[in-house]
């Protein structure tokens, strides 16, 4: 049950960030917006640390691999996503954002040594193929030009990114570093990256003040990064990157949804079909193994020895 709310929470709350993104693309290059979100984010969560009595000291060694999980997912990940969208629609990159669960089962198999699980990957194969049918008009209007291939290349080059974010974070959690904590700093860290990263190419340092800006910002620093990430980074803890990386298949699904009801969005057949689809492939993915719950809990074998023959065996002083 506890897996299962880790599932849901990020899947909503993801799912409704496409939408809000939308009022945070524009007047504000969007390194600065990931920077601003971030940083919000993980001062806030330092704060509630500090104010837990949670542990914020950790060895250097384990500084730099929250830095390296931060620059990962909070940092590279996101300018790379968001930079796509200016050439593709938010549709395709929704697709190709959902390879996320095939990358986060090879890398897990490279660097975590993880296993296989055939079972994973079909329900990997019908979610991207439901994903597909999903966003089918999308991938009838993509056509191969210059800009639609730099669009396609960075969508990819973040997911890859957000792949090596997420076993970064199942290694460190492995390694005894705790996730609010982990994510607070990793937060901040990559909000910097991205800020001197900014500097150094020269982009203009501006904030638009508008209501509509500012009200999305914190809706995507409060709930779209401290409580979604701190749900999915556990999930990942307990379930393993590769399972947890189903999120990505749901949430667009739910974006859609939502889309339905604020933007006319309109359901096809086709569109209908690959929905079912996913969480046809999720429930394939996600289900549990009798034979990995049998291994946890052994049967406790049969007492076959006779009750006589032990009490002949037992100490005097217990027989009596």
């Amino acid at each position: 049950m506890k897996n299962l709310l880790l599932f849901i929470t990020p899947v909503l709350i993801w799912g409704s960030t496409w939408y809000v993104i939308k009022f945070q693309v524009g007047d504000v290059d969007p390194m600065l917006s990931v920077a601003y979100r971030f940083g919000i984010a993980g001062v806030l969560m330092l704060i509630i640390c500090k104010a837990w009595g949670v542990k914020l000291r950790f060895s250097k060694s384990e500084h730099l691999f929250i830095l390296l999980q931060g620059v990962l997912i909070f940092g590279f990940n996101y300018w790379l996503i968001y930079q796509s969208e200016l050439y593709l629609t938010s549709g395709l990159v929704g697709l190709i954002f959902s390879l996320l669960v095939f990358l986060n089962i090879i890398n897990g198999r490279i660097f975590l040594k993880t296993p296989f699980e055939l079972k994973v990957i079909l329900g990997g194969f019908l979610g991207l193929i439901g994903t597909g049918f999903v966003f089918w008009e999308d991938l009838m209007q993509f056509a191969f030009s210059d800009g639609k291939v730099l669009g396609l290349a960075l969508a990819v080059g973040g997911t890859y990114i957000a792949s090596l974010g997420n076993i970064t974070s199942a290694r460190n959690q492995k390694a005894g570093i705790p996730v609010i904590p982990s994510n607070a700093y990793g937060m901040v860290y990559g909000a910097i990256a991205m800020f001197v990263l900014a500097l150094l190419m020269g982009k203009e340092i501006s904030y638009n003040p508008s209501l509509s800006y500012t009200l999305s910002l914190l809706y995507l620093a409060i709930l779209g990064s401290i409580v979604a990430f701190g749900a999915y980074m556990t999930l990942i803890g307990n379930i393993g990157a590769s399972k947890a990386a189903y999120v990505s298949l749901i949430a667009p699904v739910i974006a859609l949804t939502i889309s339905t009801f604020l933007e006319n969005y309109q359901w096809s057949l086709i569109s209908m079909s690959g929905a079912i689809l996913i969480l046809v492939g999720n429930i394939v993915a996600l289900r549990s193994s009798k034979k990995k719950k049998e291994e946890v809990f052994p049967r406790v074998p049969e007492l076959k020895v006779p009750v006589e023959t032990l009490e002949e065996n037992l100490p005097d002083q217990l027989t009596k």
